[in-house]
């Protein structure tokens, strides 16, 4: 692969390094004794200490004798000063004169040794008096500036190139690590709610026999050994109710689920999702138990229960609103679901204008309704309850209406957050709902589970209490806490499509020529000067612009009464 021009230098930095005896890469701990954020909050206990830091050089600004530059660390950004004397004991000064002023490049690794103080314009800065260079950086960063006013120019901001180098995203984007220090805090709020009522954390296993627990399709793989199919995880509902019939009264789990469906500003192939199940509850217990839980993990997140998401202020405090499935879509779309067959909900449906076809269920059928017309309504936290059995197979029948079930889902700005069940406990009624999943697949129905657990259906046999259970997506919670439009923003690493080989172009010596004087020129050049500038003849002009074109690394455009030709590539 072909370096470019800082790329080359920064190498030779290196080199030259080695050269003074100085080993870019040290083996050796450097201990910190502060961080930037601890001086910059605390500069009365720490004015005239010594202290010791290490971090990321940002930015040098070189005054002859003496320079400031600005070290960013694991907590923050703080300027430090540099004096020529004081980190060089040398006559050649070569500490100061070559190492830090020609050899050491924003990015690169350096710890740093020195006083706390505050400069004639107020600034908390560290003076130092000892430097180490912890690592050298190859490559260059991206340069993000920001002026007097705050705005910032030059910003790493396309999200492709974001998402796929997000080690460069967290170094220049300060912003995107609070993101991903407030998903910490939201998973470390919820386990506490959960431990301090005595639930017990439990693993499960990711690559299962079967694919159960919910309708989605499975990435599959193979184990060499058993020589049989595996499928990633789609859910673990299955293994914590086994778990129940245990004897454990309540265990949950974050786990890490596979679905191999599309993907979108909401969707990630690969997801983290939180389930807890609780013997002797039912659904109603869970939904005060779910608005308790989220408005705790609002305030362990951002330090209240309101959030910003896009236009909307959103309120987590509890309680919610509840509403039941049949009665949103009534109010929404004035079709009264209940009794309906499956041929009437198709027809519906086609009424309503909603994409539908023949190999979808009454559950499906209902699911669409209620997705295209209703569900986008939800702003505030709300409830929706009482779900049609045929879209809830592992859910308890309703204990006053035979055609529903004892189910939940949480909307929030639109969107489903989390949903829950009174959980189906008898073996012969599970049984019945596998075998109408199996009729589904049959049908052609992708998403129904075809297969059934016939271990699940013996561990029911021994018997589970009553229990509910509870489901969250914590990256689309997640979402909703930082104010986060796109699932990938909450993601350190979203699976992205492969990313496209740069072509490597082998460049004409005249090529190269036109190439370097308009890099020597900041990237751009008067067309009547370049031309005169590389005496080149007309023929070999024409043909090596014409190629540079071709290869979009040179583009052409009118100002005034001069064209300008600019290196874009």
């Amino acid at each position: 692969m072909a370096l470019s021009e800082q790329e080359i230098l920064r190498r030779e930095a290196l080199t030259e390094l080695r050269n003074l005896g100085i080993e870019p890469y040290p083996a050796a701990e450097f201990t910190t004794t502060a961080y930037s954020s601890e001086i910059l909050t605390n500069f009365e206990k720490y004015e005239g200490k010594e202290v010791v830091l290490a971090g990321r050089l940002m930015g040098k600004r070189i005054m002859g004798k003496a320079s400031f530059a600005e070290l960013k660390d694991a907590e923050g950004r703080i300027q430090v000063y540099v004096s020529r004397d004081d980190i060089s004991d040398d006559e050649e000064k070569t500490m100061y004169n070559v190492v830090f002023k020609k050899l050491l490049d924003i990015g690169d690794f350096i710890g740093v040794r020195g006083t706390v103080f505050k400069t004639q314009v107020g600034e908390i800065s560290v003076h130092v008096y000892g430097l180490t260079v912890l690592a050298k950086a190859l490559k260059p960063l991206p340069v993000v500036k920001m002026d007097a006013d705050g705005k910032i120019h030059d910003a790493f901001a396309d999200p492709e190139q974001r998402y796929r180098r997000r080690y460069v995203d967290l170094t220049v984007n300060d912003h995107v690590k609070d993101t991903f220090i407030k998903r910490t805090k939201l998973f470390n709020a919820m386990r506490s709610f959960f431990n301090d009522k005595g639930y017990l954390e439990v693993e499960t296993p990711v690559l299962q026999p079967i694919p159960g627990g919910a309708a989605a399709r499975p990435f599959i793989t193979h184990h060499n050994s058993l020589d049989i199919p595996l499928y990633m995880r789609i859910a673990n509902e299955l293994y914590l109710k086994r778990l129940i019939v245990g004897g454990f009264e309540g265990v949950y789990e974050f786990s890490k689920n596979f679905r191999n469906e599309g993907m979108d500003r909401t969707h990630n192939p690969e997801f983290t999702a939180m389930e807890i199940y609780v013997a002797y509850k039912d659904y109603n217990w869970m939904m005060n138990f779910t608005e308790n839980l989220l408005e705790h993990c609002a305030i362990g997140v951002n330090g209240t229960s309101e959030v910003t998401f896009g236009e909307h202020k959103i309120n987590f405090k509890a309680p919610y609103a509840r509403v039941t499935m049949t009665d949103a879509i009534k109010q929404f779309t004035g079709f009264d679901i209940s009794g309906k067959s499956e041929a009437e909900l198709f027809a519906a449906a086609k009424g309503m204008g909603i994409d539908v076809d023949e190999t979808m269920g009454k559950g499906k059928l209902i699911d669409e309704i209620f997705g295209a017309k209703c569900e986008g309504n939800y702003i505030q936290p709300t409830f929706i309850t009482d779900y049609p059995k045929e879209m809830s197979p592992l859910c308890k029948q309703h204990r006053d209406n035979p055609e529903l079930t004892e189910r939940f889902e949480l909307m929030v700005c639109g969107k489903e957050v989390a949903n829950a069940y009174s959980e189906l406990n008898d073996p012969i009624d599970q049984r019945e709902r596998f075998e109408d999943q199996m009729r589904l697949a049959e049908k052609g129905d992708d998403e129904a589970n075809g297969v059934i657990d016939e271990d699940f259906l013996r561990a029911l046999e021994y018997g589970m209490p009553p229990t509910s259970g509870l489901g969250i997506g914590m990256d689309r919670l997640m979402m909703f806490l930082t104010n986060n439009a796109s699932i990938q923003e909450v993601l350190f690493f979203p699976q992205m499509r492969p990313e496209k080989k740069q072509v490597q172009i082998e460049l004409t010596d005249e090529e190269k020529l036109i190439v370097d004087l308009l890099k020597a020129n900041n990237n751009q050049m008067d067309l009547g000067a370049l031309k005169a500038k590389s005496e080149l003849s007309g023929k070999k002009w024409d043909a090596a612009t014409k190629s540079l074109s071709q290869h979009k690394l040179i583009k052409v455009s009118v100002a005034g009464d001069s064209k300008i030709m600019e290196l874009i590539g």
